[in-house]
């Protein structure tokens, strides 16, 4: 079944008319009212979608854009430039082994993550960032509110096919500060400083979905796919800095290698002795970082955390360029306002800010580093990565 979200409909329809978002949102909930409050707000987009003449599924074969795909359709065919290339990963289940890739490619329209499954994810080590690869006979799947087309045997990759040309990507990591996070921030980049460092925490997961299992007397369980082969993940739980605000920051897997530039032999070492992992710490405090990944809301605590998808030291003369593009972009300044300005510090909407932020860290502190790492093991179910 070909699924589209409320916010999709609501931007065909924009696309399709001359109303704006604010009074397609308007039609909708009046058609809420109408109705009682017995459809829901995507049910009601349908209906003025319908009304309004709007096609909502159309041009479903041939290469389609991006912003066109859809979770559930199949037989789907794409070009995209590779933005990111997260390498090829084995996995085992209980009837097989294989080996799987994943990518974000994207065109004028949108970005979009890639899966590759088996033989097919043998290609993504030939992939580099800024190659064009065609995408035939994929499918589409829902992860977490987000799209993401799979290749499997059936598929066809193509690298930089001769006959196919993307003229532009529209793909974006956002650069922002801790304290300006949400909690639906996706593709955001941090430079912050590292603070605090957790012990590696080791648990089993799926090999098929990720999940972490339970413990039966059939053996190792997983919800979706019954009794499997275990395979065992690791996570590390940071606390980092940037001047505007700290937050918990939690690695999976390569990144956890990649941040400690350690092996998993070299994990697996730490496991059977977690003392060692003393120097490491020692190490990693008061180390710069630039992540990317998203933001995510912890239920249990209601506070926002960071899970990393890409970890890289600075590169100073990039972060200089990118505070000249800054600057650059700021408007001029009023000559009035530069007196204004030497006095900032004595303004008493400043002194609030300041307040603010230090009750943003007295939250960590007076729980305490012990605590918060006490924490991990009630909230590692919100984070298992899956492809």
């Amino acid at each position: 079944m070909i699924k589209i979200t409320t916010e999709e409909i609501i931007q065909k329809i924009k696309e399709k008319t001359s109303y704006s978002e604010e009074a397609i949102n308007e039609m909708i909930n009046k058609k809420v009212k109408q109705l009682s409050g017995l459809i829901t707000k995507e049910g009601a987009a349908r209906i003025v979608a319908n009304e309004l003449g709007v096609p909502l599924f159309n041009n479903f074969s041939g290469k389609l854009k991006i912003k066109n795909i859809l979770s559930g359709m199949r037989d789907v065919e794409t070009v995209g430039i590779v933005k990111q290339n997260f390498g090829v990963k084995p996995f085992t289940t209980q009837n097989r082994e294989g080996k799987l890739a994943s990518l974000i490619i994207a065109d004028e329209t949108g970005a979009i993550r890639v899966v590759l499954w088996n033989d097919i994810a043998e290609q993504a080590s030939k992939i580099k960032i800024g190659d064009t690869i065609k995408i035939k006979a994929g499918y589409v799947r829902d992860n977490n509110n987000s799209k993401e087309i799979h290749l499997n045997e059936r598929a066809k990759l193509i690298i930089n096919p001769p006959d196919e040309k993307v003229e532009e990507a529209k793909y974006e990591v956002k650069r922002k500060t801790i304290s300006e996070l949400t909690e639906n921030d996706r593709d955001v980049e941090l430079k912050a400083t590292i603070v605090q460092a957790f012990e590696p925490r080791f648990y089993y997961v799926c090999p098929e979905c990720g999940k972490k299992l339970s413990l039966s007397e059939a053996g190792m369980v997983c919800e979706q796919h019954g009794k499997v082969k275990p395979q065992e993940a690791y996570v590390i739980n940071l606390l980092i800095d940037d001047g505007t605000g700290i937050i918990r920051m939690v690695c999976f897997k390569e990144q956890v290698l990649k941040l400690l530039n350690k092996s998993e032999e070299d994990l697996a070492v730490l496991k059977d002795s977690p003392e060692k992992f003393d120097e490491i710490r020692r190490e990693l405090l008061g180390t710069e970082i630039v992540v990317s990944g998203r933001a995510t809301l912890n239920k249990m605590f209601g506070r926002i955390e960071f899970v990393a998808d890409k970890i890289e030291l600075p590169d100073y003369t990039e972060e200089e360029e990118k505070l000249k593009k800054d600057v650059e972009s700021l408007p001029p300044v009023e000559e009035s306002l530069v007196e204004e300005n030497e006095n900032f510090k004595n303004d008493k909407n400043s002194e609030l800010r300041t307040e603010s932020n230090k009750e943003n860290r007295k939250d960590f502190e007076n729980k305490g580093f012990e605590e918060l790492d006490s924490e991990e093991s009630h909230t590692q179910e919100d984070y298992f990565e899956e492809f």
